[in-house]
């Protein structure tokens, strides 16, 4: 393959990725923007196979380890559960950070003899990056694979002057790059290797750092993080399209991140350095529980649904963990048959992956237009008749806007305590991953319906769909 069609297969991929996320950013074109992103992939390996050169013939080797990884990330992504979605993406971020470490060094033991003076210094400050965002990514993503699978406790480890450890880390990293660079005779090979280790240290105290429920931000920014890897990578291997690539990924994750900060009310600096999340996960006196529970019964809900007018339904993890979406679409369907106005309000963190609720729902053929995100519909609930919160808890805490010093302050949350009833479908009393208690179930106007949500979702429809 010439240069010139190699180029202009490149500029193609570039062009489908983009067209990916364009079509990602929207629900009703999601389908076709994976598509362009197929596409665009198997053209950029195809191209980039092809464009290797005259003197590379050992494909062979290469379909046998594109072919099986192939194969086992069909697999892994055709059977995984979607509750597992979190964890599955955290793990695939991990081995970006890996391949850019390992990139890095062979890239460094196999020198390019082309490249001399300024040229060669830049080469390795090349080689120094990408394996230091590799490491931090690579560690990072193990721990949230950790704290998303439950392995590890959600609960932010606040190290006594973490932060001063990062900064020591990161002025370490600096002065072994300075040592790095210029070294002859592979002696740079050992700075080098110290600077992936301690920075392997650096991405499991940023993650470490960050509570549960911010989990959603964390994937966010680890993704953002993989995708300047992957560009670190390419400018090490001197190839364009893993540049083009590597920085759509890396700034499409970070505004998504920036985005979601907003969305909760966090700075976009602390989420970088691991500082939030850092609450105690108490109740402060400001927000003791006034009040009692009382429970309902599945008979109580549907005369209520039955006789509303208006009804928000507020999906969350709970959901996804009983894969209540199906049912709940049906229940939705049929009150609206029965001309009761069915909305859907979706927190920014709401699970423990951005989109998370909009992807099951879309699933379960919840129909797009009354999917409707928190600033969308956030000033409706007064007019309310009817809200089911269906295993989410801390995007609904009033604690969030009414206690200073919870975990959760500040964090914009939906505020369906201010609708006429609010029925609270939880396996229990427990709090939720931020370990922060929820002052909503004490309300007056809230009612809580023990049991498993795809259980109670289920005797609701098969009510609803008995003669009233």
């Amino acid at each position: 393959m010439t240069s010139s069609v190699l180029t202009v297969s490149y500029i193609g991929a570039s062009a489908l990725f983009i067209l990916s996320l364009g079509g990602l950013s929207n629900q009703e074109n999601a389908t076709k923007g994976n598509l362009y992103g197929i596409i665009g992939m198997l053209l950029a390996i195809v191209a980039t196979m092809l464009g290797l050169g005259a003197g590379i013939t050992e494909y062979g080797t290469l379909a046998a380890v594109i072919v099986p990884g192939a194969i086992i990330g069909a697999i892994v992504a055709a059977n995984v559960a979607m509750t597992s979605m979190p964890e599955l993406v955290a793990i695939l971020h991990s081995f970006v950070g890996a391949a850019a470490v390992l990139v890095g060094v062979a890239n460094y033991l196999q020198p390019n003899q082309s490249l001399i003076g300024v040229e060669a210094t830049i080469h390795e400050i090349e080689i120094f990056i990408g394996v230091f965002i590799g490491a931090v990514t690579f560690t990072g993503s193990i721990v949230a694979f950790g704290k998303l699978r439950g392995i590890i406790s959600g609960k932010p480890l606040l190290l006594p002057g973490r932060h001063l450890i990062n900064l020591s880390i990161i002025g370490a990293s600096v002065g072994l790059g300075t040592t790095f660079i210029g070294a002859e005779d592979y002696t740079g090979l050992q700075p080098l290797l110290i600077m992936t280790a301690i920075a392997g240290v650096l991405g499991f105290n940023l993650v470490m750092g960050i509570g549960g429920a911010d989990m959603p931000v964390v994937v966010s920014m680890l993704n953002s993080y993989s995708g300047w890897a992957a560009a670190a990578a390419g400018f090490m291997l001197s190839n364009d399209l893993l540049i083009v690539t590597g920085a759509l990924v890396g700034s499409s994750g970070a505004i998504l991140s920036y985005i979601m900060c907003k969305a909760m009310n966090r700075s976009f600096i602390s989420v970088i350095l691991g500082g939030f999340g850092t609450g105690s996960g108490t109740v402060s006196a400001a927000t003791e529980m006034v009040g009692e529970v009382i429970s309902t019964t599945v008979d109580d809900t549907v005369e209520l649904l039955r006789d509303a007018k208006h009804v928000i339904i507020v999906p969350g993890y709970g959901m996804a963990v009983a894969q209540a979406q199906h049912s709940l679409s049906e229940v939705t369907k049929i009150l609206r048959e029965k001309g009761v106005q069915v909305r859907f309000g979706i927190h920014p963190v709401a699970g423990r992956l951005p989109g998370h609720m909009n992807v099951l729902l879309a699933e379960a053929n919840v129909p797009y237009d009354i999917v409707l995100e928190m600033e969308e519909i956030n000033e409706d609930f007064p007019e309310t008749d009817a809200v089911l919160v269906i295993g989410a808890n801390d995007t609904v805490n009033p604690a969030a806007m009414e206690d200073p010093n919870s975990a959760i302050a500040g964090m914009p949350v939906l505020e369906v305590w201010k609708s006429k009833k609010v029925i609270v479908m939880k396996r229990s009393m427990a709090s939720g991953y931020a370990g922060v208690e929820n002052p909503l179930f004490y309300k007056e106007n809230s009612r809580m319906l023990f049991g498993d949500a795809k259980k109670n979702v289920d005797a609701i429809l098969n009510q609803l769909r008995l003669p009233a």
